[in-house]
């Protein structure tokens, strides 16, 4: 017999049973919670964010109106992105810099190839992007023979491990400077017990014969500015701007989304940006790129390329609620105040994007019927919502994406009628008093991980308390 000739039930099976694929491995992943090594780092490395970003607010006279501002002209940008698109299109053109689109993943490494085998690359040098991560472009690219390279440390410290990003902000937060010098030792056999500025001098060496060796250097962008056509980065270390620099192309992935009206919104977003991410009055190192160098410059890339990612971002502007995920700074400060994040940490989500950010957008990038579980795991405190420099009600858009869950009856048949049961017993107090302790008793038998491995649910009671304040009147 053939699977689409399957009972109705068999396949409704077969797809619960898939769908609940990714939950099992988050809450198998969720473990690490236990793991009083792991929490001990992630805990001190947040902590310390936590204390700069507190003394980032204090310059602020007002910083709900900053945010209110941000908000504002982020909400006018997705509401007309076609509009900004074309206008920074139009204007990054004049500049001499050649304009990609790509609706998906596929087309954007298929674009990304198609620019290195013109230009006869083989080494390319990366500042940190999450977009980059999001279509997977390193592994693409390593497939077809290409060596590319991280320069942003957290990013070349995980490549290194050969583990993806754990954070938005800070891709290495799960590791402690002990665990850094134990990868290096056996990876480049530096001292076994090298202290952060040794390894860091050993990266910077290393790093610098990849600058000026690559064809290719590929950054993100933080802003794409409509009026001038430019592209904004901003950054700590100034590998991102040595990225662009040295190599003879300039390649900008970016999504949709990063469009921002004007040059003099970039006085409001840099320090925002920098305030509530790392806690700084403005970034090290920030840079407007609007386009190849010219004729009477020295320096900087002979090609520049902006590569525009849809990847669902115009399905999302169309949501009456959820186009507010799009105002997104990728800032991290919702990871940090998340206490689900705080305690499973990045890996769990098994997303490009974690944290409450990622629990909204990646089901509608990927998919409810596999992401799903992502909104349920949250507690609703709002703690997100609060930090956001944007002001995007996350912990309301969660809320949603579980309506749109039980909308789209993703939810198993069994739990369905359990919270029919439910509504049965609790309408009513005579109803509930039908099912007695003892039964009540066994029914949670029946599971015996219902509170987790680590609790034991205590027993009912024979009788209800509303029964047994009746028996003592």
């Amino acid at each position: 017999m053939k699977v689409a000739d399957m009972p109705g039930e068999w396949h409704r099976f077969l797809y619960i049973k898939s769908m609940a694929k990714l939950k099992n491995i988050f809450l198998h992943d969720s473990e690490i919670a236990f793991d009083k090594k792991h929490r001990q780092t992630l805990n001190f490395n947040i902590s310390k964010y936590d204390e700069a970003v507190a003394k980032g607010k204090l310059r602020y006279r007002n910083m709900d109106l900053a945010k209110q501002r941000a908000s504002y002209l982020k909400g006018k940008v997705v509401s007309n992105l076609a509009t900004y698109l074309e206008e920074f299109e139009r204007n990054a053109q004049k500049n001499g810099i050649e304009v990609l689109w790509a609706r998906n993943s596929k087309e954007a490494v298929s674009e990304i190839k198609k620019v290195l085998v013109a230009n006869h690359a083989r080494l390319l040098v990366k500042g940190k992007s999450m977009i980059s991560e999001e279509i997977e472009l390193n592994g693409h690219l390593e497939k077809a023979g290409y060596e590319p390279v991280e320069t942003d440390l957290g990013e070349f410290i995980v490549q290194v491990a050969g583990e993806k990003p754990y954070h938005i902000l800070t891709p290495a937060m799960h590791k402690s400077k002990e665990d850094v010098a134990a990868l290096f030792h056996k990876k480049f056999d530096t001292p076994e017990k090298s202290t952060p500025e040794e390894l860091t001098a050993y990266v910077r060496e290393v790093l610098r014969k990849k600058f000026t060796t690559a064809e290719i250097g590929i950054t993100g962008s933080n802003f794409l500015v409509a009026d001038v056509g430019g592209v904004a980065l901003t950054e700590n270390e100034g590998n991102g701007f040595m990225s662009v620099a040295f190599p003879k192309v300039h390649i900008v992935i970016t999504g949709i989304e990063k469009i921002i009206p004007s040059i003099n919104d970039l006085d409001l977003f840099f320090p925002l940006l920098s305030a509530l991410g790392t806690g700084q009055q403005v970034t090290v190192y920030n840079s407007l790129l609007t386009g190849p160098k010219r004729d009477n410059e020295a320096n900087g890339p002979g090609k520049m390329f902006v590569l525009l990612l849809d990847n669902k971002r115009s399905k999302i502007a169309e949501e009456k609620k959820h186009f507010e995920a799009l105002k997104c700074l990728r800032c991290g400060a919702c990871l940090n105040a998340c206490p689900i994040y705080k305690n499973v940490g990045g890996y769990t989500y098994n997303t490009t994007y974690s944290g409450p950010i990622g629990s909204v957008i990646t089901p509608l990038m990927k998919g409810f019927k596999q992401y799903d579980h992502l909104s349920f795991a949250c507690t609703v405190c709002g703690a997100c919502t609060d930090v956001c420099p944007v002001k995007i009600p996350l912990h309301d858009l969660l809320l949603l994406n579980r309506k749109k869950s039980v909308e789209k009856k993703l939810d198993s048949y069994s739990w369905r009628k359990g919270m029919k049961a439910y509504e049965w017993a609790f309408k009513k107090r005579k109803n509930l008093d039908k099912v007695n302790g003892i039964a009540k008793n066994i029914m949670a038998k029946t599971n015996t991980n219902i509170v987790g491995k680590q609790k034991e649910l205590p027993g009912f009671a024979k009788q209800s308390f509303s029964q047994q304040r009746k028996s003592n009147k």
